[in-house]
């Protein structure tokens, strides 16, 4: 299986290869050289999750099937829920992982698979994040000889317990705070992976989704969706911020598994809304919501959507419907679901909100729960005026101090910090 840098046609190399560089040449996403349907849907959605993730991850990766299995067996160790909250309206529920967030799939599928192909190198993780990342690579990482963690974030830009999940393990995890929004963040990235000299001497490596292995690994979850869905094939409405996980369900609906739509729903960081809208990409500056994980607005995986519109021969437009919803609306979404019994954190609250209005009859809709309330409860306390428990990884880390040092959004004072 070949994987192309969507800058660089000529850039090809295998999966291992894809995931210890990161990016291509030229700040280039790696993307599969194609993407074959699968000869039997319906019989793997009859498999459990963990048998059938291993044989998408092989069909995907060009891996063997006993390697694909062993990687999953390690990733891929806590439970996926999906509850029905209304008539035909679901929330496929991703945040049961050590992180309490959906990016546990990615990170820990890369971090078995960096362990697998990297044969005790030493290696520089180094990710930005607006508060999920963080929290799953830092965990995904932690204490793993040989790799040294660095996660930038916005400074006061994530909420607090998202903060202390991640910034107070210490070790071999360092966090630093970047007084800049998450777009500034990202560009510090991008700058440390064209400094060759850099690269070279500590072993650079990204944990964003940028980095193939994390966004493969997401497709697993999509078919697991339908499964429960005994086939049917539904809408999905996916919270986005980087349009990784877009591009994982993408990616699935390339494969042949059945849905109806793609639905990204934003907040007011509407960059692409706006261009699905009038075919002009123009981000604006970033704003800061109560959605902050999704305050981005140069999102970074849209290539690899352009990529598979292109591969299916639609207009972006057809291929892909985007909702931008704002915090007031994503507050009356929350109180609504908590009124119905379901308690859901603003990021997927604002999922389910997007979602209203999208369903012809007959149909089924998913909404991805990307995040546990509770990682979110100075957001969710105020708008329901009641606590919400802390589940334990969180009670945990509540009285920790963080650990991070702080910076301004300059590349000399990352290079300090990376030494």
């Amino acid at each position: 299986m070949q994987f192309v840098n969507l800058k660089h046609a000529q850039d090809r190399v295998d999966f291992a290869t894809a995931v210890q560089r990161g990016l291509g040449l030229d700040r280039g996403l790696y993307f599969p050289a194609a993407i074959e349907p699968l000869a039997d849907v319906p019989g793997l959605l009859a498999l459990p999750f963990v048998e059938r993730s291993a044989r998408l991850l092989a069909q995907l990766t060009g891996l063997s099937l006993d390697l694909t299995g062993a990687l999953v067996e390690q990733a891929f160790d806590f439970p996926i829920e999906q509850r029905e909250v209304a008539d035909s309206v679901h929330a496929l529920e991703l945040f049961h992982g050590p992180s309490l967030a959906f990016k546990d799939f990615g990170a820990r599928f890369m971090a078995a698979c960096l362990a697998e192909f990297s044969r005790d190198q030493p290696t520089t993780i180094l990710t930005a994040t607006s508060g999920d990342t963080g929290a799953a690579v830092a965990h995904a990482f932690h204490g793993k000889a040989g790799v040294r963690a660095v996660i930038l974030y916005p400074e006061g830009r994530i909420s607090p317990l998202q903060e202390k999940l991640f910034c107070t393990l210490g070790e071999n995890v360092h966090t630093v705070a970047v007084a800049a929004d998450f777009d500034h963040c990202q560009a510090l990235v991008k700058d440390a992976f064209e400094d060759e000299v850099l690269r070279t001497r500590i072993g650079l490596n990204s944990a964003n989704s940028i980095n193939v292995a994390r966004l493969l690994a997401q497709v697993c979850y999509y078919f697991e969706s339908v499964a429960r869905l005994q086939g049917q094939a539904p809408v999905f409405c996916v919270p986005s911020g980087n349009f990784g996980n877009v591009t994982a369900c993408g990616i699935a609906r390339a494969l042949g598994l059945p849905m109806k739509r793609i639905l990204a729903a934003t907040n007011v960081n509407d960059t692409v809304p706006r261009y699905l809208a009038d075919g002009h990409w123009a981000p604006e500056a970033t704003v800061a919501t109560v959605t902050n994980a999704m305050d981005i607005s140069r999102p970074n995986n849209f290539p690899r959507v352009e990529a598979l519109a292109r591969r299916a021969g639609m207009p972006i437009s057809d291929y892909l419907h985007a909702v931008a919803v704002s915090d007031e609306n994503t507050l009356d979404a929350l109180r609504a679901l908590d009124a119905s019994g379901y308690l859901a954190d603003p990021h997927s609250a604002l999922g389910w909100q997007a979602l209203q209005g999208q369903l012809a009859p007959g149909e089924q809709g998913v909404f991805l729960c990307t995040a546990h309330p509770a990682k979110f409860a100075e957001v969710i306390e105020e708008a329901l005026s009641r606590s919400v428990p802390l589940p334990p990884p969180l009670a945990a880390v509540r009285d920790k101090t963080v650990l991070s040092a702080r910076i301004p959004a300059d590349y000399s004072a990352l290079l300090a910090e990376l030494g």
